[in-house]
């Protein structure tokens, strides 16, 4: 199934959002911002997922809400709402890169994401699957089928042309394009992602390289922040395909800068850390979140940048979080 039309990026500052709290409240009664039920608020709340680490990088799950500290652009924020929840429905888009120099790890991706969804999936999460090449290509829509995510990753196969005049989102007419990796990040964040509620996760197998994309590394981000999307980037590098070293590589930086400007972080496939582990490491994380809402001081919904800052008490651990949001406007 190929990918044509893109639709409007989801509000960020949503008048309604659904949040699971902590205790419990019967109807009738005033409802505290630690209650245990999905409530409705009717307000403008900003909604943060952030995991916390130690010195030694083990995630840390037992922190309260008075352990941590929130700043918008430099002033100090109220958080409202706060939980340790590691249930909360989950949308994950698993993108896969298909172009020449990932030729040698194709299989080793198809095996290891076949792993990764039969044992993420749980009851209410949903995934989708893109692959990209000289093109974007939606193998599987959004789903909650194991069996039907399987399937679409059957169709992963090398791609390095075009297959014709409509071949991808956006088809470049004037040049030929070797791996879209903006594209595809645009497209799960923009088509997919943004109409998606709950938390929502890129999960990027690539070597980083971009060559031919339409969109820009600096709009696919911004397309991954305004869907409230965290990238976790996962480098997998075929060195053959660049001459047994980093002869004519650059695409680590480039990873890294979408996965941490997100909210995420970047994973090296290597001796030590094979393909599945870093499954299992970004499965945990995922699992391992705070969910976090504050209503902004500046309520201006003005579609400019907001810098986030949320710290803990400790100085020894490491909040890893999305570094801000767009105030976008109504039906944006």
């Amino acid at each position: 199934m190929k990918t044509t039309g893109l639709i409007l990026a989801t509000i960020l500052l949503a008048p309604l959002v659904l949040i699971r709290l902590e205790g419990q409240q019967s109807a009738g009664q005033q409802i505290p911002d630690d209650a245990g039920q999905p409530i409705k608020v009717d307000v403008d709340v900003v909604n943060l997922y952030c995991a916390v680490r130690n010195k030694q990088n083990a995630l840390i799950s037992s922190l309260e809400k008075g352990d941590f500290s929130l700043a918008e652009d430099g002033t100090r924020q109220t958080i409202k709402y706060f939980t340790r929840e590691t249930d909360l429905p989950l949308t994950i888009g698993l993108l896969v890169d298909v172009s020449g120099s990932q030729q040698n790890l194709i299989e080793i991706e198809r095996r290891a994401a076949s792993g990764f969804f039969s044992s993420v999936l749980k009851k209410k999460d949903v995934a989708f699957l893109i692959s990209f090449g000289a093109d974007s290509e939606l193998l599987q829509d959004v789903t909650g089928s194991p069996r039907s995510l399987q399937d679409g990753l059957s169709h992963l196969k090398l791609n390095t042309g075009f297959s014709g005049i409509n071949s991808g989102p956006v088809p470049t007419m004037t040049k030929q394009r070797g791996t879209v990796l903006y594209d595809a990040v645009y497209l799960a964040a923009n088509d997919m992602l943004s109409k998606e509620a709950g938390r929502k996760a890129i999960v990027l197998i690539t070597d980083g390289e971009d060559e031919g994309s339409t969109e820009t590394e600096k709009a696919a981000i911004e397309a991954a922040q305004k869907a409230d999307a965290i990238i976790y980037g996962i480098l997998y590098v075929d060195r053959q395909a660049y001459g047994g070293f980093n002869v004519g590589y650059s695409g680590e930086s480039v990873l890294k800068q979408m996965s941490e400007e997100t909210g995420g972080r970047i994973f090296h496939v290597d001796r030590k850390n094979s393909l599945d582990s870093i499954f299992d490491q970004i499965q945990q994380e995922m699992r391992t979140q705070y969910a976090i809402g504050y209503t902004p001081t500046n309520g201006n919904k003005d579609g400019s940048f907001r810098k986030i800052e949320l710290r803990t008490a400790n100085k020894d651990l490491k909040v890893q979080v999305r570094k801000g949001y767009y105030a976008l406007p109504p039906q944006q």
